[in-house]
């Protein structure tokens, strides 16, 4: 039979880091390709007694349908941390739960963008957003970035040449792929820019929380006085990634149209992983296991940075993340890193190429490695044979 599927197929593609993923499931390979956390930090003793004690107490109350908006205590508990954490001045209101930040994409592209629509986002920017919101078929529109974060001179310039702009999408933490922070001055900048032009920002933060340094620097959020900015809030990085547990914190008329849409999503998050969370929160140390992770992964960042500080060959260059799972690649311009990864993969050693994380195409001589997922010594094998592959590769 012959199907006739929605024009919007025709953008959907496959995650290239899903796919490069496969090629790295054979034993022997080191993969810094994946944005896994680390999973020995997942607290699975005490989500397993939590479980007993949630099924014991609620009972089918806690295998049943729930409210869309999420249950009522988590949403009052995030709406806390944000508080005390980044600090917003959000209630549990102003919070809705959803099934992974992902979605939080997926619903904010429902939300906003129509065919044609412009869309500002960082140059590099997160893979998955780029999947989220291509189906909907906005323009992309890349602001110049660089280590203080999108550089407000260009910004006001697009959004000045390409008006009216529809969304900015941006990372001010740790970024995915690029690992950069935005610094204070140039997120207040930021917020000045925005508001004179009355654009909705989308301020994606899954790795806010994994900072190397004592202090963490304003949401973008805490300094809205215009409520433009909805924020994307996870526990995937900070907790266990497999319950799916992610937040929107955001104005409440504006919380109620992403009601709205996630009815006709998926009617709810999952009532039991929503008390899971709660209940760690409640009975456990949250911010300890957060700390735990911080020095696992700083740890491994350094171990990562020293090994290429070593090896890599003159003319790359490379972040120094203060945070988050990964750091950035640029090799000299007239090299390809898609040709790279496969002689890579031939000494089983992978990466996520870059250009996949500039929507308008280009940049070809960019990667990304991730250092959450693989143990030290592993860390440094594995950045030997991509150092040594590198070497002949850039030779010729």
């Amino acid at each position: 039979m012959a199907m006739r599927f929605a024009h919007r197929m025709e953008e959907i593609r496959a995650s290239e880091i899903r796919e490069i993923l496969k090629l790295t499931e054979k034993p022997g390979v080191i993969s810094f390709a994946g944005g896994l956390p680390a999973a020995e930090t997942f607290p699975v003793a005490e989500i397993g007694q939590l479980s007993q004690e949630i099924l014991a107490r609620e009972g089918s109350r806690a295998l049943q349908y729930s409210a869309t908006e999420g249950f009522a205590p988590l949403r009052r508990a995030i709406a806390e941390r944000m508080n005390r954490t980044r600090g917003t001045a959000v209630d549990a209101d102003e919070i809705l739960i959803t099934s992974g930040s992902q979605q939080g994409l997926d619903m904010s592209g429902k939300l906003f963008l129509d065919e044609g629509d412009t869309v500002l986002c960082e140059s590099p920017t997160y893979l998955g957003a780029i999947g989220a919101f291509r189906p909907f078929g906005p323009r992309f529109v890349e602001v110049p970035t660089d280590d203080d974060g999108m550089i407000t001179a260009e910004l006001d310039a697009r959004l000045t040449r390409h008006g009216p702009v529809k969304l900015i999408y941006a990372i001010p933490d740790f970024q995915n792929p690029s690992g950069r922070s935005w610094s204070a001055q140039r997120r207040c900048e930021f917020m000045e820019v925005v508001a004179r032009h009355e654009v909705p920002v989308i301020e994606d933060a899954p790795y806010a929380e994994v900072r190397f340094e004592k202090h963490g620097l304003p949401a973008l959020k805490s300094i809205d006085p215009m409520s433009q900015v909805i924020y994307l809030g996870t526990f995937s990085k900070v907790f266990c990634p497999g319950l799916r547990i992610a937040w929107i914190a955001a104005d409440p008329e504006l919380l109620r149209k992403y009601v709205l849409i996630k009815q006709g999503t998926d009617l709810h998050t999952s009532t039991l992983s929503q008390q899971q969370v709660h209940a760690y929160i409640e009975r456990f140390d949250l911010d300890a296991n957060i700390a735990r992770i911080r020095e696992t992964y700083r740890r491994r960042r350094d171990v990562m940075l020293a090994a290429m500080d070593r090896s890599f060959p003159p003319g790359v260059r490379y972040t120094r993340p203060r945070g988050g799972l990964f750091l950035w690649v640029e090799l000299p311009e007239a090299a390809d890193a898609r040709e790279l990864l496969e002689r890579c993969l031939e000494h089983d050693v992978a990466f996520v190429p870059g250009g996949s994380f500039f929507p308008n195409g280009g940049h070809e001589n960019t990667l990304r490695l991730n250092f959450s997922a693989m143990p030290p010594e592993r860390i440094e094998e594995g950045i030997e044979r991509l150092a040594q592959v590198m070497k002949s590769f850039l030779k010729g």
